[in-house]
């Protein structure tokens, strides 16, 4: 089963995996629920800003890709949703909490799954990581793929593959930039500070100044 999420589909299945395994009392959510878990800062990378209607939008094109199912509480107005996952793919729990790292952070090397599942699945070693990844890579609809790793690190990455193949700048690792080329930006960095400085010094003398007439 391919399939290509949005930004917005990818930031809401994440959330609805998510707080299914760590707040399981609070889910299904409604609405304002997934909004929050969406603009959540802690556990999210991008940090975003979605208004409601754009998660009722995103919500709207998951249960299209019938990834999503819409409930009604018993005696409840409030509309929930709760995520379709298992239905699509058979995952276990530990494929399930790395899935769900990939899809709210983006590409993470193994270790950081490691941490970052642990409120999910508790992985005893690295080794388990790396298989629960190899499983996932296999098949004819692969759902991760390994990323080489970023400039001037040594570890190789993970990204998900239900958004679609990752952009060309996280597939490639760019050689490092000398440090020379970066020396005129510093320079102007420094100057500006230098300025803002002077200034401050400069205002506090005429303030001073002020306060001393008042003796004189």
């Amino acid at each position: 089963m391919a399939l290509t999420l949005s930004p917005e589909e990818t930031r809401i299945l994440g959330c609805l995996i998510e707080k299914e395994r760590t707040t399981p009392e609070q889910y299904p959510l409604s609405l304002n629920s997934v909004t929050t878990a969406c603009n959540q800062s802690t556990n999210r990378d991008p940090v975003t800003y979605y208004e409601e209607q754009v998660v009722a939008l995103g919500l709207d094109d998951l249960r299209g890709k019938k990834l999503v199912t819409q409930l009604w509480g018993a005696g409840s107005r409030v509309q929930k949703f709760r995520h379709n996952l298992l239905d699509a793919y058979e995952l276990n729990p530990r494929e399930v909490a790395v899935l769900c790292v990939l899809l709210l952070r983006g590409p993470q090397t193994l270790g950081e799954l490691r941490v970052r599942t642990e409120r999910m699945h508790a992985f005893a070693n690295i080794g388990e990581v790396e298989e629960c990844l190899r499983t996932l890579g296999e098949g004819a609809d692969p759902l991760v793929r390994v990323l080489p790793p970023r400039p001037g690190q040594k570890e190789k990455r993970f990204v998900q593959l239900l958004s679609g193949e990752p952009a060309l700048e996280e597939t490639t690792s760019p050689e490092p930039r000398p440090a020379a080329a970066s020396a005129p930006s510093r320079v102007v960095s420094l100057e500006a500070e230098v300025a803002a400085l002077k200034a401050e010094v400069a205002a506090l003398r005429e303030e001073f100044a002020r306060f001393r007439k008042q003796f004189e």
